[in-house]
């Protein structure tokens, strides 16, 4: 019977989940401090809850078809296969974090409800991206 209700909570709250990230406008990159923007760009990693499986991404300034350019890791794929599918990443209103694919099709969100980075949904295992300092 719990798991019962459980699951329906989840039905009933995943697509007001999903609603509100779609809602999320791109960031006025304008209004922000250009050196907070400019910190933000760079070395980040991908990894699974557990922290055995990581992937290793670079977030570009340099606009592209769906968002802006990243580098990939080649070894992502073989961690989270999703990442065989990322063309483009957005920055998004509050500091969500979207990676895309060749349609712009959103496939992975990272929100930050406090100082860190959390998948949500979590997709193939992603549970997380942090940016890497000194790198």
């Amino acid at each position: 019977m719990r798991n019962t209700v459980a699951s329906l909570f989840l039905m009933a709250i995943l697509p007001v989940t999903v609603a509100l990230a779609d809602d999320l406008k791109p960031m006025d990159m304008d209004s922000v401090d250009p050196d907070l923007l400019e910190s933000f760009f760079g070395p980040w990693q991908i990894r699974d809850e557990a922290g055995d499986k990581l992937c290793k991404v670079i977030l570009k300034r340099e606009e592209t078809i769906g968002g802006s350019q990243l580098d990939i890791d080649p070894a992502c794929v073989k961690a989270f296969p999703v990442m065989g599918d990322i063309t483009a990443w957005r920055l998004k209103e509050n500091w969500t974090i979207e990676l895309v694919d060749a349609t712009r099709k959103t496939r992975i969100t990272f929100e930050t409800p406090d100082d860190n980075y959390v998948a949500e949904p979590q997709t193939n295992g992603i549970f997380t991206i942090e940016q890497l300092a000194g790198e």
